[in-house]
């Protein structure tokens, strides 16, 4: 397959006014390369397992937009067929009629041809085997070396939709997991995605894991990754729902029946959640969540004490903060 890649060198203040502009044109699934800091509500949100390498920024964006290139040489966009010369042509009357009431930067376009753009598995040139501790969590296409091979390993293969365990986030979830789970524990993962923290309690000893999460692709990188580190189907156990919202969510996963709850979401989710999840600890249970940026601390922890937890630990790494607490 055949693209062709429309590149625009303009400024970060223009990008998003550029991109709705040329979405009107066909172009689509803007690319951007910028080095702007993310800002912390961007860290937030995007939760960036594999960060960026920090550069200074310099004032200049470029936005990428690729297009499908037929066998006869044309180009499809919006339903329509055209040619290379003419959607050029259409993107350089747009960017000048913006010229008009925006600033954009320099403004040329760049046209190249790429074959065979694997979106796929493009990125798993930045997602390499590390440490969480003593913890080796390495991806299904790197070896274990053998002064690993005592290690306890963690086979990972997150896909393109969910994390690979290297944020701060989930290592900080791995810590509270591997201090509270015993031979007997039941596990409950909130926004379980690849399964990193269901299977690492399986390893700890957890006598049994349930997942929730609302992407259906969770399905396959949960039962790869299962089978990667030889857990067994009847172990983990995944449901595809909301469970702050969706009665029946909350039915099937049961009530008064987790020694531990997992939940490494943001901030904004773990406040409703937090008084549904009280409903399906076991008295006494660990509660753990994470996903919570230093700002937000305080927020998350009234939410906890108001449904009756008391919070029994705090741990922090780099902005990001994860609080356990404890059902009465």
């Amino acid at each position: 397959m055949k693209w062709v890649k429309f590149r625009i060198k303009t400024i970060p203040e223009a990008e998003d006014i550029m991109i709705s502009s040329l979405y009107d044109l066909g172009l689509e699934g803007a690319q951007i390369e910028d080095k702007v800091p993310l800002t912390a509500l961007e860290k937030e949100q995007m939760f960036v397992d594999i960060p960026p390498e920090e550069q200074e920024d310099d004032g200049i964006a470029y936005l990428s937009f690729f297009v499908e290139k037929k066998e006869d040489g044309s180009l499809e966009v919006q339903g329509e067929r055209t040619d290379v010369e003419s959607l050029l042509k259409k993107v350089e009357q747009e960017l000048e009629d913006m010229r008009l009431f925006a600033e954009i930067g320099d403004g040329t376009v760049t046209v190249d041809e790429t074959e065979d753009l694997d979106w796929i598995n493009n990125w798993k040139q930045y997602f390499h085997q590390f440490y969480i501790d003593d913890i080796l969590v390495i991806p299904s296409w790197e070896e274990v070396s053998p002064r690993d091979q005592d290690r306890l390993v963690l086979h990972i293969d997150p896909g393109t939709a969910f994390g690979t365990g290297m944020h701060e986030t989930t290592q900080l979830c791995v810590r509270q997991l591997r201090k509270y789970v015993t031979s007997g524990t039941r596990l409950l993962d909130v926004g379980t995605g690849s399964g990193i923290l269901s299977i690492l309690s399986l390893m700890f000893g957890a006598e049994h894991a349930l997942g929730t999460d609302l992407d259906v692709c969770a399905v396959d990188a949960v039962a790869d990754n299962c089978r990667a580190n030889g857990i067994a189907p009847e172990d983990f156990e995944l449901l595809i729902g909301n469970i702050i919202t969706d009665r029946a969510i909350q039915d099937r996963v049961g009530y008064a029946c987790y020694d531990i709850v997992a939940a490494n979401i943001l901030a904004e989710v773990l406040v409703p959640l937090t008084p549904v999840i009280v409903r399906h600890l076991k008295p006494g249970g660990i509660y753990i969540t994470s996903g919570i940026i230093d700002d937000k601390e305080q927020v998350v922890r009234e939410a906890a004490v108001a449904a009756g937890l008391s919070i029994v630990e705090v741990t922090y790494q780099g902005e990001w903060v994860s609080l356990t607490c404890r059902k009465a």
